[in-house]
């Protein structure tokens, strides 16, 4: 039986820093990874989407948390075919993922951000989020194939924002092809009403790990603010359908990853605490 891991898509997020959930004297950069990781087990770096990350911040994180603790690092935007910011680019590199030039040496930067987190064994997966332009097909199997190729040999998990790529008569595709390259496939719980809901599916494509992500049930999806979209608190009866589920995929994987990205305010550490407790795997009390 594998491990469980429950925890959420970002420690920093200003809404929950603003919450109250950190309590006084553990409001600083350190004071918070130290307290989030003191009653989670794992959780998803969200920032190096925006930002490259660095590794110095990497070797950071690594001293600032126990050593059963562990990172899911997202990728950077450019690198999942996302618009991404020139003033978030590299010195002299242009924020076009279309040129060769640019997305080896993004690639690089990249790589060699979360070069702390391999070393030190704390990177659980590196989270391959993409957008929902990229559909189902052979465009996207070949773009999906490319991202596998040049991270290989990380922990990879690969996200999927169209609903092509589980609709029935092509899922079994999919699976087949993560199944290929080893990545995991991320299952997601979201509202199940809106022409871009990706369906609740949960499959092995790796035998080291799965995920599944909890982005809310809000029918604001893809459209309005931030909290518009992940604006939802889960109810236990919410939480407990997946328990059998969560239960059924550790039974086939070393490790499960379980995410609350249901970011506004408390909500997503107050869930996790929520799915921490049904699963009997509180970190501490409190």
């Amino acid at each position: 039986m594998g491990d469980i891991l429950v925890g959420t898509c970002s420690w920093t997020d200003r809404a929950l820093i603003g919450s109250g959930w950190y309590p006084p004297g553990r409001r600083d950069a350190e004071g918070r990874l130290r307290y989030y990781a003191e009653r989670f087990p794992v959780v998803e770096v969200d920032a190096s989407y925006y930002a490259l990350p660095s590794a110095r911040n990497s070797r950071l994180w690594v001293e600032r948390t126990p050593e059963d603790f562990v990172f899911d690092v997202k990728a950077f935007s450019l690198l999942t075919g996302h618009p991404t910011r020139g003033a978030v680019m590299p010195p002299g590199l242009p924020p076009d993922g279309r040129d060769p030039r640019v997305r080896d040496a993004v690639w690089e930067r990249f790589a060699e951000g979360i070069t702390p987190l391999r070393d030190g064994g704390r990177l659980g997966a590196v989270l391959f989020q993409f957008p929902p332009w990229v559909r189902a097909g052979a465009r996207g199997e070949d773009f999906v194939e490319e991202c596998a190729r040049r991270a290989r040999g990380w922990p990879v998990a690969v996200e999927f924002r169209h609903p092509s790529w589980w609709e029935e008569g092509r899922a079994d595709r999919t699976s087949h092809l993560l199944t290929r390259w080893g990545v995991a496939a991320v299952g997601i719980d979201m509202a199940q009403s809106l022409p871009s809901s990706i369906p609740p599916v949960a499959p092995v494509t790796s035998s080291r790990l799965s995920v599944v992500r909890f982005h809310g049930r809000s029918t604001a999806w893809g459209r309005g603010s931030k909290e518009d979209r992940f604006r939802h608190r889960y109810q236990e009866d919410e939480l407990t359908g997946w328990i059998p589920r969560l239960r059924e995929l550790a039974g086939r994987t070393d490790q499960v990853h379980v995410l609350f990205n249901n970011c506004c305010g408390d909500a997503a550490v107050r869930a996790a605490e929520d799915m921490s407790r049904l699963l009997g795997r509180t970190r501490v009390d409190g």
